[in-house]
Formats: C-alpha cells, sequence, structure tokens
C-alpha cells in the first residue's frame, strides 16, 4: 500500500510545479546574495578590516547566477507550449 501512495505522490507533482519551485529558487537566491552584497559593503564601512576584503561577486554574477537556475527548468516550459500547440493542431 505505500508503494501506491508514493506513485501517486510523484504523479501529483507536475511540470508546472516544478518550473514554479525552480524560480522561488532563483528569486530567493537573487535576493538572498544581494542582501548579503549589500551588509557586507556595510559592514566593511563598521569593521576596519573587512575594507579590504571583497566579497567576491559582482552583481552581474548573482543575477547570472539566479537566472541559470530559473533557465535549466525552461525545457520544461517549453514541453508544455509544444505540448499545447500539438494538441491544437490533432485537434486533441
Amino acid at each position: 500500500m505505500s508503494d501506491a501512495t508514493e506513485k501517486k505522490e510523484e504523479k501529483n507533482t507536475s511540470p508546472k510545479q516544478i518550473s514554479f519551485f525552480a524560480m522561488i529558487i532563483s528569486s530567493v537566491w537573487i535576493a538572498l546574495l544581494s542582501l548579503i552584497k549589500a551588509f557586507w559593503g556595510v559592514l566593511g564601512i563598521i569593521i576596519e578590516s573587512l575594507k579590504d576584503v571583497s566579497f567576491g561577486l559582482t552583481i552581474g554574477d548573482i543575477v547570472f547566477s539566479g537566472v541559470i537556475l530559473a533557465a535549466v527548468f525552461t525545457p520544461i516550459y517549453f514541453s508544455i507550449i509544444l505540448d499545447k500547440i500539438k494538441e491544437i493542431k490533432l485537434g486533441g
């Protein structure tokens, strides 16, 4: 009975949910690293020893990595769009 429950749980996860989850993760990734970078600058002003140590990531690097996280799941959306086009053409 537990095997049937696990199979139902696997089928309940749709590609849209996976893509949505990936977009949320990438948004949190960008926001969190941007905040850390901002606070690093503030701490550099307050703590003298941090002035010479850079954070190591530029804003461009942070945004690019977040976009890559979301773009990994783009084929899932592309597949959904192609399936819809196929249904329209075949009338099903």
